[in-house]
């Protein structure tokens, strides 16, 4: 296969990464509830992180519903998604430095590291819809965390979460 048979091949497999996009709406659905908590900001920001724990295990319950094995290995370009993946590991460095120095703006540094992540995806999947979010995302995140809280923030991240996932639904429908 080329290059570009390989993506077009995981882009249909994994369905364009669409269990992963649905799950982070619920994961930012439970951080918005989070900051509406009436609790000091520190503890807020720690509950923020335990939010996103449940990522992996709620990609794969929809993975099953959406019929998308998340571990198969049968396309090599599969290991690339697994690496563009961690490369968020590194970024979480940055929000942890926010959580100490300016815990609240956290949520908004979150919310773009999230949507920063994306990018590399617009081209393993040969998406638009990564692409587009992918700035649209940091960018929204940036201005909203600038003049409002991080309820509004996690809220709008609900929003263009779901903006996002009916996009790839879209651009998954043109594989079948």
């Amino acid at each position: 296969m080329t290059l570009d048979e390989l993506r077009f091949d995981i882009a249909k497999e994994q369905k364009n990464g669409i269990p992963f996009i649905a799950a982070s709406i619920v994961l930012w659905g439970m951080i918005t509830i989070v900051t509406l908590l009436n609790i000091p900001v520190q503890q807020q920001n720690i509950l923020v992180f335990c939010c996103s724990c449940p990522l992996m295990p709620l990609a794969m319950i929809i993975g099953k519903i959406v019929k998308v094995d998340l571990f198969s290995k049968n396309n090599p370009l599969s290991k690339a998604g697994f690496l563009f993946t961690m490369n968020q590991m590194l970024y979480i460095l940055i929000v942890m430095w926010v959580f100490n120095a300016v815990p609240e703006k956290m949520v908004m540094v979150f919310a773009m590291v999230f949507g920063a992540h994306l990018l590399p995806y617009s081209w393993l999947y040969i998406s638009n819809a990564y692409k587009i979010f992918s700035i649209i995302i940091p960018i929204i995140s940036l201005i909203s965390g600038v003049l409002f809280n991080a309820t509004i923030v996690a809220s709008l991240m609900c929003i263009c979460e779901l903006c996002f996932l009916i996009m790839l639904i879209i651009e998954v429908r043109k594989y079948n």
